[in-house]
């Protein structure tokens, strides 16, 4: 069951290190990660601290400030519409190297699966913001808003009023509060995670929360493995610590990433659009939902635009005049959710006669930075049913 320690002034205080300091472990902790054979790494709020979603702990956290009576900044940035960090994006290009194996993260805000993080490798032990889940069969969404229970009657009650397209079944909210136990297989995984790790680095916790702090505890008690704890307040497991770093994340990765001579890719935010071409007696119909990277039904548009006709619920579902023959084309205006700024976007679909072109995919990918959409038709046909 998830449950908070009680932290007093001195666990509030940060910590700095001078720049030799911390040049000297950062190169000690690249090394370490070159040998490495099963890398793992835990974070918690401090990672997204940048970002401009608050923390907990630090002198101007959520529940140090409720603690003096205080209330939070209403100048932190919404998660939604908060970029992934430096360090966030460091932890994508060191998985797409084969070099980071696993993932654990404590925190809610749905960053590290927007940055790029492989879904099948990383535990959100407490759960995301945007990701609900069908308790009869188990289906996953993820939605361009926050998917969390209004908590009206009781902050146990996850119901978050949807059903699920596949069996009509509630849905709930992913978010796991104190007192609540964590979600089985994310939590087996992270404890297999720590078992098979060699080296462990924890980004921005204060590894106070139970039972979610014993997945690094696993690696620092074991013979052989190494924990290096980077956070600005002391740990209650830094002494099992064989390297303790006192430094921002951001801060550590950035150094980290340059004695590896690895780049920090920008962020992308990366949507995938299904297409699926119904054949009529007249006409025909066309069917669109959104995707994530891996498959997971995603919600990001508040609209789509066909031949005039415009849908505002998903699945967007058009009866066309046009009847399937080769060389037909349909215009898709796509208005998305708009967190990061992004403006509507025009597809067009051709069709030419082949089951790929009755069932395809699009990656659609937008840059924060240039305010621009790239896209791709996916190469392989969809496997699965609309």
């Amino acid at each position: 069951m998830a449950f908070s320690a009680h932290h007093d002034e001195d666990s509030v205080k940060e910590h700095f290190e001078t720049d030799e300091q911390i040049e000297a472990k950062a190169r000690s902790l690249a090394t370490q990660i070159r040998k490495s054979k099963h890398f793992i790494v835990f974070t918690g709020a401090g990672i997204s601290t940048s970002a401009g979603v608050p923390d907990f702990r630090g002198p101007n956290g959520k529940w140090t400030l409720e603690a003096q009576g205080k209330r939070l900044q209403t100048s932190s940035q919404c998660t939604l519409q908060a970029i992934p960090t430096q360090a966030h994006m460091a932890l994508v290009k060191l998985q797409h190297e084969g070099k980071l194996k696993y993932l654990v993260s404590q925190n809610c805000d749905g960053l590290h699966r927007r940055s790029g993080i492989d879904a099948d490798c990383i535990s959100e032990l407490h759960g995301n913001s945007n990701r609900e889940f069908c308790m009869r069969c188990g289906t996953e969404y993820l939605r361009d808003f926050r998917a969390v229970a209004s908590h009206e009657k009781t902050v146990f009650n996850h119901r978050t009023g949807r059903r699920c397209a596949l069996c009509r079944g509630d849905l709930h909210d992913s978010i796991v509060h104190f007192t609540e136990s964590l979600p089985q297989i994310p939590m087996e995984r992270a404890f297999d995670a720590a078992r098979k790790a060699d080296l462990c680095l924890v980004l921005g916790s204060s590894l106070t929360v139970t039972p979610a702090n014993e997945v690094p505890e696993v690696v620092g008690q074991r013979r052989g493995a190494k924990l290096v704890i980077c956070n600005l307040q002391k740990t209650p497991l830094d002494g099992l610590a064989s390297t303790r770093i006192w430094v921002k994340a951001d801060d550590l990765m950035v150094r980290v990433m340059q004695h590896l001579e690895l780049s920090i890719p920008a962020f992308v935010l990366r949507r995938r659009l299904k297409l699926q071409l119904n054949p009529k007696a007249r006409g025909c119909q066309l069917v669109i939902t959104g995707l994530d990277v891996d498959d997971t039904p995603a919600t990001f548009l508040q609209s789509v635009k066909v031949e005039r006709r415009t849908a505002k619920t998903e699945p967007y579902i058009f009866e066309l005049r046009d009847d399937l023959v080769s060389g037909v084309e349909f215009t898709i205006e796509l208005q998305f959710m708009g967190h990061y700024g992004e403006p509507n976007l025009t597809l067009t679909h051709r069709y030419n006669v082949g089951w790929e072109d009755l069932q395809c995919s699009y990656l659609l990918s937008y840059s924060p930075q240039n305010e621009s959409w790239t896209t791709s038709r996916e190469a392989q046909p969809l496997s699965g049913q609309l």
